[in-house]
């Protein structure tokens, strides 16, 4: 039998490949990733990269020992003994929390902006824009508790989105307070679940005593009529008058700088190192579920990794996949392939070795390539606009003893005869 891919991964394709979209485009990804690392570091970031796999115990501390992601999702790589195991990473985070702590990043200067790109893995179902392996890029701040930093990290994921050509996205933004604010909530939840226990899910009910938060996250159809059944009063009615201040000032900046969002009460981020603000970015295009990504402040996360002090931080990820559908469903084609500058083919076989040294010697200049096989003028024009190339060089016998190349433009059909000498600047010129 034919070995196909793993379930829930996708090869991601060269260009003019037959099934290719966007979403599976080598291209395009990188695309993206150029876009995002602009905006970001012309924000001061600077790029960092983690490992693809991670302690276990980094994961069910930094995500979280009651979430879906841990208890049903993880993707386990290493045991050993009363080792606890390796994971592959489910997201970026606390991998890059562990990193400030581990290496000394806070001798930097603070607030640290930190980005990253890459894999991530979780073994769900897969849907549409739901893969086992996905990519995120990821936006972290290290050392500040401004509402400043919160509506700037908003601003930059729109920034990015902006930069992209994507319209139609909409920020959902809410508040999830202080801890004191949550252990209210907590409270009120129980009281009011308690005498529902017998409705709520299996998940829901282990939730109601040790983070019913989590309720209000469930997958469950049956929990979600109940919710809008007891019309459960939203997190933002318990903020203490801090947690309050700070959600008004993200506002404010948010509206002075032009930052569209829309005031979302059913955002909550059920762990207890998360403080104050939460949102997500959707658009309608990715499918019922329309999330791009999202972020929030997490400054109870390093004490939780174990660092002696509070490190606050906010951070935000959005998955790739699911932003490249979403430029599809507006239309948006392939970025335009850059092909080969020079595309030199010899026009008899004891000329191709000297075709292979003209395009070795132009590739210090420009991308060139060159065809490994003798060709007729029109075999090499029609191999040459398949590879996207600007122009042709021809190399007979003739141009070889004179020094010099036959040149076609591929796309307006303008010829030339150029000294081989020249090419060099000719390249420079054109590139």
């Amino acid at each position: 039998m034919a070995i196909n891919r793993p379930k829930g991964t996708e090869d991601h394709l060269p260009a003019l490949s037959p099934k290719l979209t966007l979403d599976v485009s080598a291209q395009a990804h990188s695309w993206l990733v150029e876009k995002a690392r602009r905006v970001l570091e012309r924000a001061g970031a600077q790029r960092i990269d983690t490992p693809l796999f991670e302690e276990a115990d980094l994961v069910k501390r930094g995500v979280g020992g009651s979430t879906d992601i841990v208890r049903k999702e993880m993707f386990t790589v290493y045991y050993f003994g009363d080792h606890g195991g390796y994971i592959l990473r489910p997201e970026g985070t606390a991998a890059i929390v562990r990193s400030y702590l581990q290496n000394g990043l806070k001798q930097l200067p603070a607030p640290l902006k930190l980005w990253t790109h890459g894999p991530m893995f979780r073994a769900e179902r897969q849907q549409r824009g739901r893969l086992r392996q996905f990519h995120q890029v990821d936006y972290e701040v290290l050392g500040s508790t401004d509402a400043l930093v919160d509506a700037e990290a908003i601003a930059l994921m729109v920034g990015v989105v902006r930069e992209l050509g994507l319209t139609g996205v909409r920020v959902k933004l809410g508040s999830i307070g202080d801890p004191e604010d949550r252990e209210r909530y907590n409270t009120y939840l129980r009281e009011l679940f308690t005498p529902q226990l017998e409705r709520l899910s299996d998940d829901s009910k282990d939730r109601l005593t040790r983070n019913p938060m989590r309720i209000l996250d469930s997958k469950s159809a049956s929990d979600q009529e109940l919710l809008a059944e007891l019309g459960v009063r939203p997190m933002l009615d318990f903020l203490g008058e801090e947690a309050g201040a700070h959600f008004r000032a993200v506002q404010g900046y948010l509206t002075e700088w032009g930052v569209e969002f829309d005031i979302d009460p059913s955002i909550v981020r059920g762990l207890d190192y998360y403080r104050r603000t939460a949102w997500e970015l959707h658009h309608e295009g990715v499918g019922a579920k329309s999330a791009l990504g999202g972020g929030g402040r997490y400054d109870g996360l390093a004490q939780e990794l174990g660092s002696k002090e509070t490190i606050p931080g906010i951070g935000w990820a959005f998955g790739v996949e699911r932003l490249l559908l979403a430029l599809e469903a507006e239309g948006m084609a392939l970025p335009e392939l850059a092909g080969p500058l020079l595309y030199v083919a010899a026009l008899d076989e004891v000329n191709v070795p000297h075709a292979a040294r003209t395009a070795m010697s132009a590739r210090a200049h420009a991308r060139a390539e060159f065809a490994y096989r003798a060709m007729k003028p029109a075999a090499a024009f029609r191999d040459a606009e398949r590879r996207g190339a600007h122009w042709v060089a021809l190399l007979g016998t003739d141009e070889v003893t004179q020094g010099t190349l036959s040149l076609k433009n591929i796309r307006t059909g303008e010829q030339r005869s150029l000294a081989a000498a020249d090419l060099a600047a000719f390249l420079q010129e054109h590139a």
